[in-house]
């Protein structure tokens, strides 16, 4: 079964609002783009995927998809994450294809990791998923087939999405996995961010800003 990364990615004027007390727009959009090409890059290194989706309607962000080879979507998105994830889905399940949904705020999301994630689901129908660090959110989740089953981004979501996996008689396979977990939501994402050696876009972008 073949397997897509899809990425959704909100309009960039609306990015890390969170983050508004730390960072003024103009970095924040900087970083958003910083970041989703940091998970773009990864993505691309890791064979075992079919091809990448970055489902978006803001114009920087499918113009930076493009540029590293992934399709854009445009279905839905403006809607939200979980409209324009459930779009994807249904085009690559009429494919008989799988998703793994990642978000475009891991910049410390490596290779390994992703392989690791597809790996434990193994040839068959499946359902994985990596909680965010604060136990809340889904920060990655594979379904084989991508309808496997709907899936609902947003506040606490990984606990309803585990519940719905085994309401559905699955066995979800949840995975630690820290880079994938370590999304950049608040000020302290930052500062447990900068704490970790990386040659991300996204640090060298933060750096640069504070030495300016």
């Amino acid at each position: 079964m073949k397997i897509w990364a899809v990425i959704p990615v909100k309009a960039l004027d609306a990015a890390k609002q969170r983050l508004a007390g730390t960072l003024d727009p103009a970095l924040r959009r900087e970083l958003a783009l910083a970041m989703l090409e940091d998970v773009l890059d990864c993505a691309a290194a890791v064979p075992q995927l079919a091809g990448i989706i970055v489902a978006t309607v803001d114009p920087q962000a499918a113009a930076l998809a493009a540029r590293h080879g992934a399709a854009v979507s445009r279905e839905d998105a403006a809607l939200g994450h979980s409209e324009a994830v459930a779009a994807v889905a249904r085009r690559l399940a009429g494919d008989g294809a799988a998703m793994l949904t990642l978000p475009a705020d891991i910049p410390l999301v490596q290779p390994a990791d992703i392989a690791r994630l597809l790996a434990a689901c193994g040839e068959g129908p499946g359902f994985a998923i990596v909680p965010a660090h604060d136990g809340l959110g889904s920060n990655a989740v594979l379904c084989a087939p991508a309808d496997l089953m709907p899936l609902r981004f947003g506040g606490a979501s990984f606990t309803p999405h585990v519940a719905a996996a085994r309401a559905r008689n699955l066995n979800p396979l949840i995975l630690d996995l820290p880079r994938i977990a370590l999304d950049l939501d608040e000020a302290a994402d930052l500062a447990a961010f900068l704490a970790i050696p990386s040659r991300t876009r996204a640090r060298a972008l933060l750096h640069a800003e504070a030495s300016a």
